[in-house]
């Protein structure tokens, strides 16, 4: 089996990604998508009936690989079994009641069934179909026997199917299913850590329709947060604001202000291993904060806000002032978003900041109109508490991620 490199970032996977007859078969698209974007080596088997949901034209362009539907197809090279056992992991989105009473019978009746039987690879099974279906004694007793085996089951989630039905059997997000499964096959140096990352920005009220706010989407944040949950750590994502979806599998706290962020902070790095400040937090708030909303008729054509300084929720967590008592040997790390266009003199900003805060790491990005905050990519330097470099990273933002992990791992 494929396993990792040093980075902890799987290499280029051998997976199968089996697809049945379901409605949601149209979502398997996606999950192909993500896999192959990542640099994977994808294998589709489909079902005869996920063929009268989906073309073949399809699933071969999105795979770059020829489609397998076929059980006497390549009898020659023994494809049958040969699928499975090169496999380094097996998916099967979506995952319908008759699939899932099939593996669990121990049925070969067709290419995916035997592509199943003959691998020792992880098999992440995504299901989806009516509520009704899923709730049935009989499918949940073929989920219970399947998690004894050690499949590991994504899903269903809860809300709109088929119709106007709705209901737990919808399934899961494809990028979740895709976490699932590429974390079956990364290493777990944070295994039994505790780790709290905070994303998104902060928004500090003017009344109950206007706030002061920041442009951070928080894709670093979570970013942060899936590739410490796929190292095995036990995650808490302190989340502002977020723009993206939060990840499957954390541990999540929703705030608002920085005061609010940092009261969720205290609470959860009392016994956290790791503390990864990537949020945006507003460094001045209101000095007051209207009832009802600021009309513009009262106000008049000029408006003057006072404003009151936050508090340094980073530097205070790194005194230890913010938790009652903070744990030997905890790493914080924070993030600096600067405007500074000039390399060395945004170096000397991170270093000079990096002293000022008291953190064990600083996260340095440059960021503007159309760099840093809602990019997919980025691009930083990562300096230690005394302003020195100690490494660098730029892509996209979870294998950025993975390169600050790596100097705490």
């Amino acid at each position: 089996m494929a396993l990792t490199d040093a980075a902890g970032d799987p290499r280029r996977l051998n997976i199968v990604v089996g697809v049945t007859g379901g409605i949601a078969a149209y979502k398997a698209v996606s999950v192909i998508r993500e896999l192959v974007l990542e640099g994977h080596d994808v294998h589709v088997i489909a079902t005869e009936a996920a063929l009268r949901f989906l073309g073949s034209p399809t699933l071969e362009a999105i795979s770059r690989n020829p489609l397998n539907t076929d059980l006497y197809e390549g009898v020659a090279e023994v494809r049958h079994v040969g699928l499975g056992q090169r496999a380094d992991i097996v998916i099967i989105a979506p995952a319908t009641a008759d699939f899932l009473a099939k593996v669990a019978g121990g049925q070969a009746s067709d290419l995916l069934g035997n592509t199943v039987l003959a691998s020792r690879a992880p098999l992440v099974v995504a299901p989806a179909m009516h509520t009704e279906m899923w709730q049935n004694a009989a499918t949940q007793a073929n989920i219970a026997t399947l998690r004894e085996r050690g499949v590991l089951i994504v899903g269903p989630e809860s809300g709109q199917l088929t119709g106007a039905d709705a209901g737990p059997g919808r399934m899961s997000e494809p990028s979740d299913i895709v976490a699932v499964a590429l974390a079956t096959v990364r290493v777990k140096d944070l295994a039994g850590r505790r780790v709290v990352v905070t994303a998104g920005g902060t928004r500090e009220p003017l009344d109950p329709v206007r706030f002061l706010g920041n442009r951070s989407s928080g894709r670093q944040g979570v970013a942060l947060a899936v590739a410490a949950r796929d190292r095995g750590a036990e995650v808490t994502l302190i989340s502002a604001h977020l723009e993206v979806p939060a990840p499957y599998g954390v541990h999540r706290v929703d705030v608002g202000t920085a005061a609010e962020l940092a009261d969720a902070v205290a609470e959860a790095a009392a016994n956290a291993d790791v503390v990864i400040m990537a949020a945006a937090v507003a460094d001045y708030r209101p000095e007051s904060i209207a009832d009802v909303k600021l009309k513009k008729e009262a106000l008049g054509g000029e408006v003057t806000l006072r404003l009151v300084e936050n508090p340094d929720i980073l530097r205070s967590l790194a005194a230890g002032e913010l938790s009652p008592e903070r744990p030997e040997g905890q790493i914080v790390v924070g993030f600096a978003a600067e405007t500074e266009s000039d390399p060395d003199r945004l170096l000397e900003i991170a270093a000079a900041k990096a002293q000022r805060k008291g953190a064990d790491f600083l996260v340095v990005n440059r960021v503007g109109w159309n760099e840093g905050f809602t990019a997919a990519h980025n691009d930083v330097v990562i300096l230690d508490g005394a302003g020195s470099i100690v490494g660098e990273a730029a892509g996209d933002k979870v294998s950025v991620a993975h390169r600050i992990l790596d100097l705490l791992a």
